[in-house]
């Protein structure tokens, strides 16, 4: 005896696509309404703003490496040896201390890991390389 009749049998092998294109029209109705541009209700003239660079952040203090290998942290003359005790001692005046590398140009690179190596051991969290913006 046959479980299914011949036309239930065939019914089974047509694909309905009337759920397929109901999704299709409920898409796109959804994408034409959050594609609208917002309607424009009043004309502003909105104030301009110039353009400026991101100020350094407060309590910074700059370690700056010359191409001769002179050492200075905010202006004051250091030799390599004497920057691990004195980074130490304004992390411990300031837990969250900032510090900018900046590095002339011509500076060796070894010399500038040596730096970021002093800082490191200071366990500053908080360091930052300088750079120029490119013209």
């Amino acid at each position: 005896m046959k479980k299914c009749s011949k036309s239930a049998h065939e019914s089974l092998t047509e694909l309905n696509i009337t759920p397929l294109l109901d999704l299709a029209f409920v898409l796109l109705v959804i994408f034409i309404i959050t594609t609208i541009p917002p309607v424009k209700d009043m004309d502003l003239t909105l104030p301009t703003a110039a353009k400026h660079q991101k100020d350094p952040p407060r309590k910074a203090f700059y370690i700056s490496l010359q191409a001769d290998g002179q050492l200075f942290l905010n202006q004051e003359s250091l030799k390599m040896n004497d920057l691990l005790g004195r980074l130490i001692s304004l992390r411990t005046d300031d837990p969250d201390l900032n510090v900018i590398v900046r590095g002339d140009a011509k500076t060796k690179y070894r010399q500038i890991r040596a730096v970021l190596d002093v800082c490191q051991q200071a366990n500053l969290a908080k360091v930052d390389l300088a750079t120029e913006i490119a013209k």
